[in-house]
Order: structure tokens, then C-alpha cells, then sequence
């Protein structure tokens, strides 16, 4: 009954590709725009058979009030995880260039008006991996306002660390203008625990049944090795970073490791 549209980027940043950032409000969705990603989306979701489309765009998380003007009939899920097992993903996302499949399926959704800005990025993506050898992007993930200059002014783990922070709390303030039932909540770590339960959460939120297959699928797919992930790193390496996570960190129910929380305060 659901299809997915894979990270549109051309089409969410229709309102102004050329932005050095994704923080987009609702001034941003002109009437112009609404019209042309709504079109898009419909298109879409003509072409397979009607079905309700699913889409996470990890920038959008910058951009939740834009999104919803343009789509306030949508459900959305809100999904919270460890920072410090955010960052260790992240990290390791800053290390590949997007593949060959997925250029050409964000490409498809692409204006063509719009082209020679994804392009250039994507160009200058390859350069920088494929031909400089250099072992991180030049930017991955959400734009928050700033981070172009952090990028110049600081190291990489802490400008990973703020892409995680200002952008929970900004979907904090953002999420409390929505109406009850609208938004549907979920720790990574408790739906990793039981993703059975989690997923007829999502169901129920979505209107949509679980199925036998359905539960089944869930069931072999959910990893449980990927919620302690950050012990990858040097206790050392992520205690630099805390300074950027705590604050955020405390209010979403996360606390702070016992072997993190030992070597600051050796420090």
C-alpha cells in the first residue's frame, strides 16, 4: 500500500537551490512551490499504482515547517536516536560519495531547470573522493546555517556533532505547532528492541495494516548491533565532542556514558 520516493533533493529544493543551507520555513513554500513539488509528488505517485508514498530526506529535518505547508495532510514520524550513534553513522557517511544508482535516481527527480546545481555538487563530490583521494566529502547530510564556515574553523567530528544538535532542536520547536496525533514519536533504540511493536505503531499512525509478511519482514531485517556503534571511537575522541551534545542529549532522555563521563573529567 506504500511506495517510497527516494530523497528528492531537487525537488524539496525547488523554493532555492542555490541556498548554502537547508533551514527552509514556510515563507519558502510560495504558492509557486506548493504547486510544483505537489505536482511532482502526484506524478509519482500516479505512475505506482496510487499508493501512498513514504519519503525521509534527512535534510527535511531542517525543513519541517516548509514541508508541511506544502503537504499539511501528511503524517509524520519523528524518529530520535543516540546522538553518539548518530555520529559514528554520520561519520562514516562523510567517507562515500553517493553511488552510481542513487545519482541517477536523484537525477530523475531533478528539474531540469535546476540541474547544474545538483550537478556541480555531485561533480565536486567525485572530484574531491575519486581523483583527490581525500577520505571525506565536502559536506554530506543536513545543512544547518553555518556549517560552512565550521567546516573551514573546526574539525569534523564536532561539525557532526552540530548537525545533530541544532537540528533536534530545531525539529523540537518545530513539532510543537503541530496538531495531536499529526506526528508519531519513536526511539531508534526501542524500535530496535522491538520492532514489532514499533512498526504496528507506525501502522496504526499511517492507517495502514500490519500484515504476516509484514511482521515477518521486520523481524529478520532489524539489527541489534548498531545501538552501541560509537564504541568504535576512543572514549577520549567523543568527550571532546560532548561540550555540543549534552544539552540536547539530557532533553531527549539520553544520558551520557559512564567511560565518556570518566575521561572528562580526567581532562
Amino acid at each position: 500500500d506504500v511506495v517510497a520516493l527516494y530523497e528528492p533533493v531537487g525537488i524539496w529544493l525547488y523554493a532555492d537551490p542555490s541556498r548554502e543551507h537547508d533551514e527552509f520555513d514556510e515563507s519558502d513554500a510560495t504558492g509557486r512551490v506548493r504547486k510544483y513539488i505537489r505536482r511532482r509528488f502526484l506524478k509519482y505517485q500516479r505512475e505506482n499504482g496510487d499508493r501512498i508514498i513514504i519519503e525521509k530526506t534527512p535534510a527535511n529535518i531542517l525543513r519541517i515547517p516548509y514541508v508541511r505547508a506544502i503537504f499539511p495532510e501528511a503524517r509524520f514520524i519523528y524518529i530520535a536516536r543516540n546522538p553518539l550513534s548518530f555520529v559514528s553513522s554520520v561519520e562514516l557517511k562523510w567517507q562515500r560519495p553517493v553511488a552510481t544508482r542513487r545519482i541517477k535516481m536523484r537525477l530523475k527527480t531533478t528539474p531540469l531547470t535546476q540541474l547544474h546545481h545538483y550537478v556541480g555538487r555531485l561533480l565536486k563530490q567525485q572530484w574531491n573522493s575519486r581523483i583527490l583521494k581525500r577520505k571525506y566529502l565536502p559536506i554530506w547530510g543536513p545543512r544547518y546555517r553555518g556549517i560552512q564556515q565550521d567546516l573551514k574553523e573546526t574539525d569534523l567530528l564536532t561539525v557532526i556533532a552540530r548537525q545533530w544538535a541544532r537540528a533536534a532542536a530545531k525539529a523540537e520547536r518545530d513539532l510543537a505547532q503541530f496538531e495531536p496525533g499529526q506526528v508519531l514519536r519513536l526511539r531508534y533504540e526501542d524500535f530496535v528492541d522491538d520492532p514489532l511493536s514499533g512498526l504496528q505503531r507506525i501502522c496504526d499512525h499511517c492507517g495502514l495494516e500490519l500484515t504476516t509478511d509484514l511482521a515477518r519482514q521486520v523481524q529478520e531485517m532489524v539489527k541489534t548491533d548498531r545501538k552501541l556503534k560509537w564504541q568504535r571511537f576512543e572514549p577520549g575522541e567523543l568527550a571532546r565532542i560532548m561540550p555540543e551534545l549534552t544539552s540536547e542529549m539530557q532533553r531527549v532522555g539520553y544520558s551520557v556514558p559512564a567511560e565518556i563521563t570518566a575521561t572528562r573529567e580526567v581532562a
